[in-house]
């Protein structure tokens, strides 16, 4: 595995800690502590990223976490996240893993729009560009579930998780070339995966065909936390980068409407969510990457006015307050189910992931903004 060779060093992203906070340099109204707690969050993970994940850089786990520093990167003005950033990006020559249809592997190319977005470097963006059309111009059409026995369909989005991971670079490509045709074809995929994912009557999603209609051993429906916390925080991004005129807008808004009324049922009285959102009985730790998903979601949508009633304030808030106290005094998260597919039971404070660390650092942004 290739080892992160990045510019800025560990010491030097501590500094910029002291800096940052010795100057001021924070957004008006947000709090102090939350401030210095996330970026020891960050200080941890940069340091212990080869520790904690195995992968390649440019794999979704990294791809997650770096989306949430990017987020963070842009609310704070953080110029040696971004140098972070850039260094990270540079080293991988602005370009994803190998598999042309997986949804998984165009996820680095979001947080290589963010780095666009400041340093306007075209070439940051030509690779991912590259691949939606090479995708775009071959489209895969079989059934999802037309997939080998045992697996699920991954040449389409097949798993509730790709509607994080790929349908928000469409989007982006959409605003960039103002060409509709990027946000067409992912209306179009992103509907083939809800049609057959999405439970009308819940409100929720099953992670693949395989997990349709299943039940936990407690007779309770199964929905995987993190699986739902993708989509909710996907549908939030998509409802950024997709024009609210664009008829789009308003499939996406419809869904993320009524997920987030389902996600608040899910919530448990310390404002965790759990791996199995309808049994936390079964599985009674926090699980920390889908709660930190679902309080970016619910907060972006308070901070943006698609919320209005109070209840949503007061779940992202008690959410964001549960989420903290799982952070240790090292700047670990802790409570955070490993690389999976379904529910997972006993976690534990030293479980941990990049890709939590990045649901914690989208969570952190829009609380910031909404404190």
């Amino acid at each position: 595995m290739k080892k992160i060779d990045f510019k800025l060093t560990a010491q030097l992203f501590c500094y910029s800690v002291i800096l940052l906070l010795i100057t001021g340099a924070c957004v008006q109204n947000t709090k102090d502590d939350d401030i210095a707690l996330v970026e020891k969050v960050i200080q941890w993970q940069i340091e212990n990223i080869n520790q904690v994940d195995t992968f390649p850089d440019t794999h979704w786990t990294r791809a997650a976490l770096y989306r949430g520093m990017a987020e963070w990167a842009e609310f704070t003005q953080s110029q040696p996240l971004y140098e972070y950033l850039y260094a990270m990006g540079k080293s991988n020559q602005w370009d994803m893993r190998p598999r042309i249809y997986d949804a998984d592997d165009i996820c680095i190319c979001q947080t290589y729009f963010k780095l666009f977005n400041k340093y306007e470097n075209p070439e940051m963006i030509e690779k991912c560009i590259a691949r939606l059309d090479s995708v775009m111009a071959r489209p895969m059409t079989m059934s999802l579930a037309d997939a080998p026995p045992g697996k699920y369909n991954r040449d389409r989005w097949g798993w509730c998780d790709a509607l994080y991971m790929a349908p928000p670079v469409y989007a982006l490509v959409t605003l960039h070339k103002n060409d509709h045709s990027y946000l067409n074809y992912a209306v179009s995929e992103f509907k083939v995966t809800t049609d057959s994912l999405y439970n009308k009557n819940d409100q929720l999603f099953y992670r693949d065909l395989r997990w349709v209609g299943r039940m936990e051993e407690s007779g309770k429906k199964l929905y995987w936390g993190r699986g739902n916390g993708w989509v909710h925080a996907g549908l939030a991004f998509m409802l950024q980068h997709t024009p609210a005129n664009d008829p789009a807008y308003q499939y996406f808004l419809e869904l993320y409407t009524q997920m987030s009324e389902a996600i608040l049922a899910c919530q448990d009285e310390n404002g965790s969510w759990h791996t199995s959102l309808m049994d936390a009985e079964s599985y009674p730790e926090p699980e920390n990457s889908a709660s930190g998903f679902f309080v970016y979601g619910l907060a972006w949508g308070v901070n943006n006015g698609i919320l209005k009633d109070a209840k949503y304030r007061e779940a992202a808030e008690k959410g964001w307050e549960a989420l903290k106290k799982y952070v240790q005094p090292s700047g670990k998260l802790g409570y955070v189910q490993p690389v999976g597919h379904a529910p997972f039971k006993n976690l534990t404070a030293e479980h941990t992931h990049v890709y939590g660390v990045g649901a914690f650092l989208l969570a952190a942004t829009e609380m910031c903004k909404m404190n």
